[in-house]
């Protein structure tokens, strides 16, 4: 595949934040953001909302980080560094969505710098890492900031009520998201176990853009919806429409999958890796 332009040594490379809580075994979360970030050639940006306490096996228990240093944290990033792009996962509780969207209005990054907000609700253990609460702030806090929403099938059912099992429904949960306020919605088909391949389909309110990729037989899946979401802010902090971005993004995770590896007892995680090797 072809990649994003690396840095020339000794100049800046482009700046992406991520905004999601960190995972102790690596697998997830801003660990496997920063590894997509570095094998892509972009500067790690990092406002971390919550620790979680979790293995290959699932998740033991989470901490949310105070909203006054989530806050502060994208407050001293964005007046000294600045920021390219962005994108958020595990976001916790009403209190910390609130906080995000009203610190990125208050600085002037809404409308400006592209935001890809990954609406993790649960592991794909199926532990809860959003209080059902927050799912309102989600909808009418973050949403409308969004430059993209890239939820799974069941963060989709979560969120509209939809349950998407082919393509029409598909199509009906794309409007249905984006009546909620982003620029752009993207259903991601990854959790269609019965089809061959994993479509994933993209609206902006008027057009469709379908993406698709034969399925990596593989259970070792454990961050892939991080990793699409980090590369493709990457891909938008280097200047690329929201399809290319997507397109960039399902190349990227679709390979990372395709080098996952066994980790501990459980499911181990999509690997960046493999562009080492090249």
């Amino acid at each position: 595949m072809s990649y994003l332009p690396l840095p020339e040594p000794g100049s800046t490379p482009v700046r992406v934040m991520t905004i999601a809580g960190s995972d102790s075994g690596g697998g997830a979360g801003i660990q496997a953001d920063m590894r997509t970030f570095a094998l892509l050639g972009v500067h790690s940006l990092v406002a971390v909302t919550a620790v979680t306490v979790q293995n290959s096996m699932g998740v033991k228990g989470f901490h949310e980080i105070p909203v006054d240093v989530i806050a502060g944290q994208i407050e001293a990033v964005a007046s000294d560094i600045g920021v390219q792009a962005a994108k958020t996962g595990m976001l916790a509780s009403s209190e910390i969505i609130d906080t995000i969207a009203r610190t990125w209005r208050g600085h002037g990054l809404a409308g400006t710098v592209p935001l890809v907000v990954d609406p993790v609700c649960a592991s794909m253990h199926g532990d809860p890492l959003l209080h059902p609460s927050a799912l309102d702030s989600l909808r009418t806090q973050l949403f409308p900031l969004a430059t993209l929403v890239t939820p799974n099938l069941d963060e989709v059912r979560l969120l509209t009520g939809i349950e998407v099992v082919d393509s029409s429904s598909q199509r009906d949960a794309a409007r249905a998201l984006h009546a909620l306020g982003p620029q752009w919605a993207l259903v991601k088909g990854g959790h269609l176990r019965a089809s061959p391949h994993s479509p994933d389909l993209l609206f902006d309110g008027t057009d469709f853009h379908e993406f698709d990729a034969t399925r990596i037989d593989t259970g070792h899946d454990h961050g892939a919806g991080d990793t699409l979401a980090a590369a493709t802010a990457s891909a938008l902090a280097h200047g690329y429409t929201v399809p290319d971005a997507v397109a960039f993004g399902k190349r990227w995770v679709t390979e990372c999958l395709r080098a996952a590896y066994p980790l501990g007892h459980g499911h181990g995680p999509v690997s960046a890796l493999f562009r080492l090797a090249e």
